[in-house]
């Protein structure tokens, strides 16, 4: 198995990147410590409110845009080629929100109509893949034609932006009347408190209904005192239909998908049809059925030679095809490795060999390259079964959940855990380059070119088994590869996707109309875009701390697994972090901000130098507090650095507009770890962090922090 949002996933990182506002839900470097509204502000009294106002506010902030990230994406497969397309839409709004903060404007109050247009558009206008070839490939709700993607997404993203600017805007209007560390804090505990409840509900499985009553619910509480009928009819609206959704049976809400599972017809050979987020995902047959249509699944066992079986490691074991062939050829024990809960128990249900009741079969819901990094186990056959099903829409910048399982690193981890007279396989249909680029990998891990077996084509794609013996030749080869070298993925470059390095044109063009949008909006809630000049160095602070976040999300991926329980604990801490930079700019006075500048930079060396290997060649709990140190060190550090600095501007909505401009750019150049990898991203971190000391050096003498 088998994004994004991400959590992403993610990208599954969604909610903690997505936070450029200073006074926000905090999850960019500060909070804004803004003082008291002046007389007459719209929307905001003169008495302050308690405390769990702002608490719930900025839990409903994330809650939200947690909810959007995840089920638009499940809904239509036009997100899979924008990755962070609504992350970038939800923390632009959440930026817009905090500038009409003191605005006549009143966003807050039309967000239940908002919420219900956007959850209304995506049910109606739904975007599936049907198809592979031809063109008619995507298909819509009804039966009808899907809307084109040039009508979608930009509905999807102006109605993201509305929706978060109002709650943005309610936040910032209640953040406001408090002192500024103390609205901070509280606004980080709320925050914290919307990731732990999301991942809570992600991993219970519950349906969108759940998730509409839960953000449903803190609407009707937050308006309570002013309601009115058109706003609650809003509210019952985003619950009634996220309910007709959730009441469909064959729809199940794993930790990462919406997996829908259909019987096909009854003289269809299939058993079970799956697919995740509107894409065609796996079909189940039973072990007779797969031997007439689906013979490459048996191709591995036919070089073994003598090895016993005793040990066999399935890694995307899914709905257990490749576990009921590998009971069916003799293996005495497996280990059956699989990433998403809900598959699995599909596979317990559905699958008529019952593979998964064997007790020959171990299993592990885990991440493959997390499994294999964590066992001292040693295998006479390993095998990647399929587990990059879900590659049938391009997505480059996405670190899918599978992609570390195809690295050069992940090849030499696979032969460490070779016994040895061992065998490697891997087989999935395969574009021409992927193929070469993965017997390449296959190659520079073993030191020699696999034997491939082809068989039948799907589209542009072919069925292809690659194997591999851990010493000697492979038994039985016919064909060993002789296909155009193709430079391996690598941990610092997990893109096997991406058939060269280089940023697509789609998502050049996509990313400058966003940034276009960005300056416009920031302008009209802003004012003269003259007026952020003062504040460069918050830009540039914005933009830093937003690659250092993504940086410290795929780290953690490639360290513990790319499982929700990972990303969650990630956005957590980076909360957390912050927090506790706020308690220590309260109850102590800080140094010097050049002397926090230069151990910011020292830790990012420090990140640098550390060789990602080092981090991963130690045991589970060593590796993890190696690795959050090194993480979070610089996280830390950079939230007292910008609360140093944005205690001295006040109220400035110029100063928050120059950090959310500069967080948007922050996301943008994320995308040029496409080119680089995402070891550079740390020297791109780290040089907008020298332009923010320099860009903010006349501020540096009189900033201190009691």
């Amino acid at each position: 198995m088998r994004d994004a949002s991400r959590l992403s996933g993610g990208r599954t990182e969604p909610a903690v990147s997505a936070a450029p506002e200073p006074a926000g839900d905090g999850h960019m470097d500060g909070g804004s410590v803004k003082a008291p509204p002046e007389a007459g502000t719209p929307g905001v009294g003169t008495a302050r409110p308690p405390r769990w106002h702002l608490v719930l506010a900025s839990f409903l902030m994330l809650f939200v845009e947690l909810f959007l990230i995840r089920w638009t994406a499940a809904n239509n497969v036009y997100l899979a080629y924008v990755t962070n397309f609504v992350l970038l839409g939800s923390f632009l709004g959440i930026g817009v929100g905090f500038l009409l903060a003191r605005s006549s404007v009143e966003m807050f109050r039309l967000v239940p109509v908002t919420l219900s247009a956007l959850v209304g558009f995506v049910l109606l206008f739904p975007v599936s893949l049907t198809s592979l070839h031809g063109p008619h490939r995507l298909s819509g709700g009804f039966g009808l034609p899907p809307l084109p993607q040039w009508v979608s997404l930009p509905v999807i993203f102006v109605l993201t932006v509305a929706i978060m600017a109002g709650i943005g805007q309610g936040v910032a209007r209640i953040f406001i009347r408090f002192e500024s560390l103390e609205a901070y804090r509280l606004d980080i505990l709320g925050s914290i408190g919307g990731i732990v409840v999301f991942s809570a509900l992600s991993f219970g499985q519950m349906r969108p209904v759940v998730w509409g009553a839960v953000l449903g619910a803190g609407l009707l509480v937050l308006l309570w005192p002013n309601r009115r009928h058109w706003q609650l009819a809003g509210v019952i609206g985003i619950v009634v239909l996220l309910g007709i959704e959730s009441t469909s049976s064959i729809d199940h809400w794993s930790p990462y998908y919406k997996v829908t599972a259909s019987r096909p017809p009854k003289h269809k050979a299939a058993v079970l049809n799956v697919s995740a987020n509107n894409i065609p995902h796996q079909t189940i047959y039973s072990v007779n059925k797969l031997r007439q249509l689906e013979p490459f699944y048996f191709y591995p066992y036919r070089h073994l030679h003598g090895n016993p079986l005793n040990q066999v490691l399935i890694v995307g074991a899914g709905t257990g095809n490749d576990l009921a062939v590998a009971l069916s050829e003799g293996a005495k024990h497996v280990d059956a490795v699989e990433i998403d809960p809900v598959l699995q128990h599909l596979g317990v249900l559905y699958n008529p060999n019952h593979p998964y009741q064997s007790p020959r079969v171990s299993v592990h819901i885990n991440d493959g390259r997390a499994f294999l990094e964590n066992t001292a186990k040693r295998y006479n056959l390993i095998l990647f079964a399929l587990p990059d099903s879900l590659t049938l829409l391009p997505g480059s910048s996405n670190l899918r959940l599978e992609n570390y399982l195809f690295t050069l690193q992940a090849m030499q981890e696979a032969r460490a855990h070779l016994l040895p007279h061992g065998t490697f396989a891997m087989y999935n249909y395969y574009e021409p380059f992927l193929l070469d680029r993965y017997a390449s990998t296959i190659k520079a891990a073993y030191g020699r070119p696999p034997c491939v077996e082809l068989g039948a084509s799907l589209a542009a794609r072919r069925q292809a088994v690659l194997t591999i013996a851990k010493s000697g030749p492979v038994a039985a080869c016919t064909t060993f590869w002789h296909g155009r070298s193709v430079a391996p993925a690598t941990d610092d470059y997990p893109f096997p996707y991406l058939p060269v390095r280089g940023i697509p044109w789609f998502y050049v063009w996509t990313l400058a109309l966003i940034l276009a949008a960005s300056f416009l909006t920031v302008r009209w809630a802003g004012g003269p875009l003259r007026r952020l000049r003062p504040y460069a160095d918050l830009a540039f602070m914005g933009a830093a701390f937003l690659l250092l976040e993504t940086k410290n999300i795929v780290q953690f991926a490639l360290f513990f697994g790319t499982t929700w329980l990972v990303n969650s604990l990630v956005f957590a801490g980076v909360l957390v972090s912050v927090f506790f930079a706020i308690e220590v700019v309260r109850h102590v006075r800080l140094p010097s901000p050049p002397f926090l500048y230069l151990a910011l930079l020292a830790a990012l060396a420090l990140a640098w130098a550390v060789p990602q290997d080092a981090v991963l060649s130690l045991s589970e709990i060593p590796r993890f507090f190696a690795a959050t140190a090194i993480a979070f060190s610089p996280v830390f550090l950079a939230n007292l650095i910008f609360a140093q600095r944005f205690k001295d501007v006040g109220s400035s909505t110029a100063a928050f507009g120059a950090n959310l401009l500069g967080a948007i750019v922050g996301g943008a150049l994320e995308y040029l770890a496409l080119l680089t990898g995402y070891r550079f991203l740390l020297i791109v971190v780290a040089a907008l962090y020298a332009l923010a000391l320099l860009a903010g050096r006349r501020h540096l003498s009189g900033a201190s922090s009691g």
